[in-house]
């Protein structure tokens, strides 16, 4: 039976914003509407309400609802909430339950095709999911439950986020004689790393494919601020000293394990830059242009105190090389603006240039 107790066991209507009925539910509704909330908490999740008998039955789903049939996730069973939750947006102060800021990911109708204690199985019509989802009890106890899709993925050939990508290398070379045709970006020399980001998660990858994710702490707020993107960026990560770029810091980052580098975050600060995208939301962009997967970076809107997207000049390669030196860089990147991505090669289309 639809109960709130618990709901409001947990909630002090003077000290949230969140909706808190005083009455019991009054069963309203055709028990077909769902909303999912994207729920910036202790740790991120995405908050799944379904409509049902005057409450909203939910699941919380630490990863979001997988796209792919064949990937099952952990989704809690939690307490009901009221239907005014269904509209709900803003911040939850910190101490409070759940503290943190909820928004709408999306919302929409759904159909019921199977529903009781242990297997719910629906089909969802929203903005941005659409298809059949089956959420099963593994019967440990009444919140523990997983999900799965149960179509194909949404989007035809929609492809999997890979774990890593064989990093395309530069050669040494000049300044190139048909200047407009090229890209420009600084050289920071340090230490190339791949950051792969699923369901608000990031993972830090070296350029052999080691994982090195529990060095960088600070890293874990990009995968929040990514939120239900899936993305696979190559860049790389300089730690500072004196708000410089320093080799030698880097190395005593480089060569911390994940207890240290808690310790070192505030003193010795890292900085991701990430200057390429290899997989964004399903599709694979290595065979796009170089200034094609520029242009889609820049739109992730990646800013935040350790990790921002560098800077690329189109054409005058001199001038930026000259500021580069000027800078105490040593020297600039060129990259052809029509160049694919050449995973594992060490490319004429990309040409490291000191001097």
């Amino acid at each position: 039976m639809p109960d709130l107790g618990e709901y409001r066991r947990k909630r002090d209507p003077k000290r949230t914003p969140e909706p808190v009925p005083a009455g019991d539910p009054v069963p309203r509704g055709n028990d077909d509407t769902f909303v999912i909330q994207e729920h910036h908490a202790r740790q991120l999740h995405w908050d799944v309400r379904f409509e049902r008998g005057g409450v909203l039955v939910s699941w919380a789903v630490p990863k979001g609802l997988p796209p792919l049939p064949d990937t099952t996730r952990l989704a809690v069973h939690t307490e009901d909430h009221p239907l005014e939750y269904a509209t709900f947006e803003g911040e939850i102060p910190a101490g409070e339950y759940g503290g943190g800021l909820m928004k709408i990911w999306d919302r929409g109708r759904y159909e019921t095709l199977h529903w009781n204690d242990h297997k719910v199985e629906v089909v969802l019509h929203g903005s941005r999911v659409r298809g059949k989802y089956l959420f099963v009890n593994r019967r440990k106890d009444d919140r523990d439950w997983i999900v799965r899709r149960v179509d194909p993925p949404q989007r035809r050939g929609f492809a999997e986020l890979p774990r890593f990508v064989q990093p395309m290398v530069p050669r040494k070379g000049n300044l190139p004689e048909d200047d407009g045709a090229w890209g420009y970006e600084f050289t920071w020399d340090g230490l190339r790393a791949q950051v792969r980001v699923e369901g608000g998660r990031a993972e830090v990858r070296d350029a052999e494919g080691d994982e090195i994710t529990g060095r960088y702490p600070e890293l874990k707020g990009l995968g929040e601020q990514l939120g239900a993107t899936e993305v696979l960026l190559d860049g790389e990560l300089i730690a500072l000293e004196g708000a410089k770029p320093s080799a030698a810091a880097l190395r005593r980052r480089a060569g911390a394990d994940h207890r240290q580098a808690k310790r070192l975050m505030d003193r010795t600060p890292v900085l991701y830059l990430p200057f390429d995208v290899l997989h964004l939301d399903g599709r694979a962009q290595l065979d796009q242009p170089y200034q094609r997967r520029r242009q889609r970076l820049r739109r992730l809107g990646l800013e935040g105190d350790s990790w921002r997207v560098p800077q690329h000049y189109t054409g005058g390669g001199a001038d930026v090389l000259a500021a580069a030196l000027e800078n105490g860089l040593t020297g600039i990147i060129a990259k052809r603006l029509d160049s694919v991505y050449e995973p594992g090669r060490r490319s004429d289309a990309w040409r490291v240039i000191t001097r």
